[in-house]
Parts: C-alpha cells; sequence; structure tokens
C-alpha cells in the first residue's frame, strides 16, 4: 500500500532552517547559523534536525520553548502530517520487525520497523517525504498495509543497529547450535568488560554479543533484575523495572541455554552442574568506565534453568538519607539508634523492600576512620573498602553464628549480620551486643512491632529482647511519580481516612496522579522511594516487652510513643506530590485497629 503522494525527497539543513524560518520559529541571523555552520567527522553522518538542535536555539513564538530533538521530531511530523511514534524498545519485538526489511534497506532508505501486526506493519522514519522504499516493501508484504511514523532521528539510528546486530546473533547462534567454549575464572569477582572479552570462535562470539546487550540493555532501562526463564521451546527475558517485570525478549531455547552457561562462566559457576541451584556474581565494566555489580542466582526447572541477575547500583553507597526517602522526623529517629555504641537495631521487611539499600548506606556513614565495621553476608551484596565483608559458607561449616563468634575476637565496633534466621544466629546477635557492640540486622516481618514477636518465636527471652534491641524499622518501597508528566487530581477523601486512620491527618489540597511521557516510558512512575515505620525501644514499650505482652498491646505502646505505620508515611509521601495513594495501598500492609492514643 503506497502511504504518500508528491515527489519522494531528502530533507537536508538547508530545508529545515528554510522550514523553520518560514513558520517564524528562527530569525534569519538564526537561519544563516544553522546552514553555515561546519561539521566534525562525527557530525558527518547526522541528521538535519540534529545538527539545528546542537545549536540550543529557542523558539521566537515561544521564549521558553528550546528547538531541542524531540521539538523538532514533533514539528517534522506536523510538516508532514504524519503522527510522533516513540520508540520504548521494551514494547518492540525485535524478532519480527528485523524481518519485515533487511538491514542494508533499513539504513539505505531511512526508516525501520516499530510495530509488526497481522494486517499492518507501521514504520517510523526522520525523512517522512522520502518515499522510494515504498513499492518495493509493499510487493514484498502483498496484503499488509504500511502505516508511516516518525521518530527521533537519534532513536531510529541507535536502535536500527541494536536490533539488527541483536537478531543476527540470535540467528547466527541458533544455526550454529550455541555451542561455547569455556574461559577460566580465577578471580573471586570477576570483571567483565562489556564487548572485550571475545573468543575467536565464530559462535562463541554470538553468545558474547548477546550478552553484552542483554547487560547494557537492562542497565539502560534502569532495571533492577534481570530474569532468564526457559520454557520448552523458547526462553522469555523480563527486566524488573520499578519492581514491575516487563517482557523483553524471547530466544530459542538453545540460544537461551548458552547464554546462561556464559553468565555461569563469567560468574565463576559449575557449568556443568545444572541440578542444584547455585549462587555467583559479577562486575561488568561498561564502554564509558561505569562498573555495576550483579549478584547471580540459578534455579533448575522443568526446562531447564533459571537464571535471575540482581543489579546493585553503585550510586547505592553515596545516597544521603533523604534520597532514601527518609523524613526530617524520621532520619532523626534512625541517627539515634544506629549512632549508640551498643545495642541491636532491625530493619524489617519482605525480598524486594529495600532492606539491603538502607543497610549499605547507613554503614557507609558509618563507617568512618575511627571504628571497625564488619559485615556478615549470604551472599555479599555489593563490595565495599570501607568494610570488613565476610561471605556465609554452609560447605565449610561458616554460618551466621560461627562468624559472629569469630568476629568477636577481630575488635569490631559495628557488626552487619545479613539475616537472623535462627535461635543460635540471635543468641550470638545478643552476646555480641551485650559485650559492647552495635549490631545492625535483618528479620523477615510484615511490620516494625511483629519483630518481636518472630524473636520470642525463635526463643529469645523477652527480657534479653528488651535489654537489647534498641529499635526496629520496617520498610517498603513505592514507585515516586514522574515529575515531567504527573497531573493533579482530586482527593479521595474516603481513601485518604482510612490510609491516616485513626491519626485525623488533614486532607491535603491537591495530590497527584500519574500521567505519561517519554521520561517514564508512559507508566507515570519514574523510581522508587522508601516508606518506613520506625519503633523505638523506649522505657514503656521495654516494659511492654518484658511483661510479654501480646502483639496488640506492643503496637498499642509503640504508638503511643510516637510510631507512625507505613501507610502514615506514605500518605506524607503522597501530600508531598511524591507517590500515588493507589501505590501506597498496593505495597503497605493494612494500619492495625488499636487506638493510637
Amino acid at each position: 500500500m503506497i502511504v504518500q503522494t508528491g515527489p519522494s525527497m531528502l530533507i537536508d539543513v538547508r530545508w529545515v532552517a528554510d522550514q523553520l524560518l518560514q513558520d517564524c520559529l528562527i530569525d534569519q541571523d538564526q537561519c544563516n547559523l544553522i546552514t553555515s555552520s561546519g561539521r566534525s567527522k562525527e557530525q558527518l553522518h547526522w541528521h538535519p534536525l540534529q545538527l539545528v538542535a546542537q545549536h540550543c536555539l529557542r523558539s521566537h513564538k515561544q521564549a521558553e520553548q528550546e528547538l531541542d530533538l524531540l521539538y523538532l521530531t514533533s514539528w517534522l511530523a506536523k510538516k508532514a502530517k504524519l503522527v510522533v511514534y516513540n520508540i520504548d524498545p521494551l514494547k518492540i519485538d525485535v524478532a519480527k520487525v528485523s524481518e519485515i526489511m533487511s538491514y542494508a534497506f533499513a539504513e539505505r532508505h531511512h526508516v525501520l520497523a516499530v510495530e509488526v501486526r497481522n494486517d499492518e506493519v507501521m514504520l517510523a522514519t526522520a525523512q517522512p517525504f522520502y518515499h522510494d522504499w515504498e513499492a518495493g516493501l509493499s510487493q514484498a508484504l502483498r496484503d499488509k498495509m504500511i502505516t508511516l511514523t516518525v521518530a527521533n532521528p537519534a532513536d531510529i539510528h541507535r536502535y536500527r543497529i541494536e536490533f539488527y546486530n541483536l537478531a543476527k546473533s540470535v540467528r547466527g547462534a541458533h544455526r550454529s547450535g550455541a555451542g561455547q567454549s569455556a574461559s577460566g575464572v580465577t578471580n573471586f569477582e570477576q570483571l567483565l568488560e562489556i564487548g572485550e572479552l571475545k573468543s575467536a570462535d565464530a559462535n562463541d562470539q554470538h553468545i558474547v554479543n548477546i550478552v553484552d546487550w542483554l547487560l547494557q540493555y537492562a542497565f539502560d532501562q534502569r532495571a533492577s533484575d534481570i530474569h532468564l526463564e526457559p520454557r520448552r521451546d523458547t526462553g522469555h527475558i523480563r527486566f524488573r523495572i520499578d519492581g514491575v517485570l516487563h517482557d523483553v525478549y524471547s530466544l530459542p531455547a538453545v540460544v537461551m541455554s548458552a547464554v546462561t552457561s556464559r553468565i555461569k562462566i563469567l560468574g565463576r559457576m559449575n557449568v556443568a552442574e545444572k541440578r542444584r541451584p547455585q549462587d555467583g556474581r559479577l562486575k561488568t565494566k561498561s564502554f564509558e568506565g561505569n562498573e555495576t555489580e550483579l549478584r547471580l542466582s540459578t534455579l533448575p526447572t522443568a526446562f531447564g534453568e533459571k537464571l535471575v541477575m540482581r543489579i546493585f547500583d553503585p550510586d547505592v553507597l553515596v545516597r544521603s538519607y533523604s534520597e532514601l526517602g527518609f523524613s526530617e522526623d524520621e532520619h532523626k529517629k534512625w541517627q539515634g539508634m544506629v549512632q549508640q555504641p551498643n545495642g541491636i537495631v532491625f530493619v524489617t521487611g519482605p525480598t524486594g523492600s529495600g532492606k539491603t539499600t538502607t543497610l549499605y548506606s547507613t554503614l557507609k556513614h558509618l563507617a568512618t576512620r575511627e571504628v571497625n565495621v564488619c559485615t556478615l553476608e549470604d551472599p555479599i551484596e555489593m563490595l565495599e573498602s570501607s568494610f570488613n565483608q565476610v561471605q556465609i559458607q554452609q560447605s565449610v561449616d561458616l554460618g551466621f553464628s560461627d562468624g559472629i563468634r569469630a568476629l568477636l575476637r577481630q575488635d569490631p565496633d559495628i557488626i552487619m549480620v545479613g539475616e537472623i534466621r535462627d535461635l543460635e544466629t540471635a543468641e550470638m546477635a545478643i552476646q555480641a551486643s551485650l559485650t559492647g557492640h552495635l549490631v545492625i540486622s535483618t528479620l523477615h516481618t510484615n511490620d516494625a512491632p511483629s519483630a518481636v514477636t518472630r524473636l520470642i518465636d525463635l526463643g529469645v527471652p523477652a527480657y534479653l529482647i528488651s535489654a537489647t534491641v534498641l529499635g526496629v524499622m520496617a520498610q517498603r518501597l513505592v514507585r515516586t511519580l514522574c515529575p515531567h508528566c504527573k497531573q493533579a487530581d482530586g482527593v479521595g477523601v474516603e481513601v485518604w481516612k482510612s490510609l491516616t486512620a485513626p491519626w485525623k491527618s488533614s486532607v491535603p489540597k491537591k495530590i497527584f496522579r500519574p500521567g505519561g511521557c517519554l521520561e517514564c516510558r508512559d507508566t507515570g512512575y519514574l523510581g522508587r522511594v522508601g516508606v518506613y515505620e520506625i519503633m523505638m525501644f523506649t522505657e514503656a514499650l521495654k516494659e511492654t516487652v518484658r511483661l510479654d505482652q501480646p502483639l496488640q498491646g506492643l503496637i498499642r505502646q509503640a504508638y503511643k510513643d510516637g510510631m507512625r505505620p507505613l501507610r502514615l508515611s506514605g500518605a506524607q509521601k503522597v501530600a508531598k506530590g511524591i507517590t500515588t495513594l493507589e501505590e501506597v495501598m498496593r505495597v503497605t500492609p493494612a494500619v492495625e485497629k488499636v487506638n493510637a492514643k
């Protein structure tokens, strides 16, 4: 189907400048600047819109509007009477779009297929007046309708290369059976320089390319986890972004197996062992020099090994408490607990609630030259030079309790125990706190008061809990509204009251709801922040614990002492326009029906 009429032409810088001048968006001097500027070697292959955008000009019609690449792309689409298509690589089926046309055809004719349906193919271009490609492509596609859109030229150039390179590597690996050679790894932490570990074997090269793309793509998309999930005939790749899983790509089963094996080699795992779970770690270095650590975990499933890579943001260790989501009052309470010379502080919450980030950030602030900070972890999440980190190894009988016993002979000031899992570990942690050390650890409970009942269930006497525990902080992560597109919304009074009861917080005049833009990939959310529930062990609460009061009694006393539940902490962030009511309700437990007075 022919989608355009009129003479076919390629726009150039002169045409763009003249059209902007006719539309009164620039003046003659700016037009002369655009057309007379020279090009560097790098700019020889730039699109005309990119050459104009580099001057950072402002519109004569709207002084606050910069003529950047996004604005110029939208302007060009209007000139061509076409819609703008924002390329989101997470929503594109790379295998399908790369089969519509060859890379040479796409590059020669300045187009890229972005969506393929049963009866329609959608193309993106930054040369909307050029249509020499139409007759040939229409004949090849036969009865499929062709829809043309305009997209950012920088995105078209980038993704045209990425999509076709990935598809070529997958096809090459599939044809050759995806066999690969194992390379030896001798360090505890293997440093993978993305794109640098090359093999002379052609088949190995395909797998290297796929793994490189996968890791770089995950970093670009702000993924926190990468899931490689084998199925009967294919393997699925998914990314967790802001706490939500997104489908990314499907690979043939044999290629998925080879990709998993290569990552296992890089993570110093036993490639031959596929029957039992394994753990490993990997440190990557991108072309830009950015280093990122990943924790690897495999699990045998019905159709092969499932591999999950958890990505640890290197910026975690330099974040301030306000960036983590602490309010001024919460920061003051937390600092009051972790700056004590001895005692135990617990952080609670389910997996993925940000406990590790909180612990590492806290230890980074506490690890001065005057103190000895030691950690016991299973596994070590991130390597940090200012801590003395110990890896738990059950195979040589080095568990948490044994590790604490050994650390007590290492003259520590602060001990971080990854998790209290059993009575022996709990008793050793208590012993460490009683002998003049600050112990920070985690528990898996829904809220802060439940940490006390969890310790009692493990067998810790109530009098020892009240004597050693300084406080407990429960936390969750809520998605934050994208600052570029959030929109003012009315307030659901009843929802607000139920969220903040029984504190009777005043209803804010304005809250916000998610919008959708390029920055957040039309989700309305960008990033996550913590909400916290801090229970400090006051004398009254210690007495309640010693008297072995039930959980409701502990909660009631904690509220009297100033504890605010997770939902109220979340509600305060809603009032500040940071997140939404729905997001807080989704991730936080309901408030216990007790009198807070």
